[in-house]
């Protein structure tokens, strides 16, 4: 197994972005409000895709109602981030009780594909 430089991996110093994972937490009983602004969510995903690098829902199994979501982000800064987020239509349409903004680090080189 080849060595890898960590130090280089999270700390992005040779891009002029920074990677964040953001876990979203939807209002409780929100599965209406989901729907309805879902359509209008996805098309921004599409609009932000240059940021929005992987984005989706979190469900306790595959056929329940989702309680929030996950985003895999690049942006130069957390304010970046936090602007991106505030013109979500899950945001502006009240669907989000909160979120959390964390720094990520890949630990691996290779691309992340899927």
């Amino acid at each position: 197994m080849p060595a890898h430089d960590f130090t280089a991996l999270t700390t992005n110093s040779h891009e002029d972005w920074t990677l964040f994972a953001i876990r979203f937490h939807d209002k409780p009983g929100a599965g209406e409000l989901r729907r309805q602004l879902l359509q209008a969510h996805l098309a921004w995903a599409a609009e932000n895709a240059e940021m929005v690098r992987a984005i989706g829902s979190l469900r306790e199994s595959p056929e329940s109602t989702p309680v929030g979501g996950l985003w895999v982000v690049r942006a130069p800064d957390k304010a970046a981030v936090e602007a991106l987020i505030a013109t979500d239509p899950f945001t502006t349409g009240g669907l989000r009780a909160g979120w959390d903004i964390f720094y990520w680090s890949k630990a691996l080189p290779q691309p992340v594909t899927f």
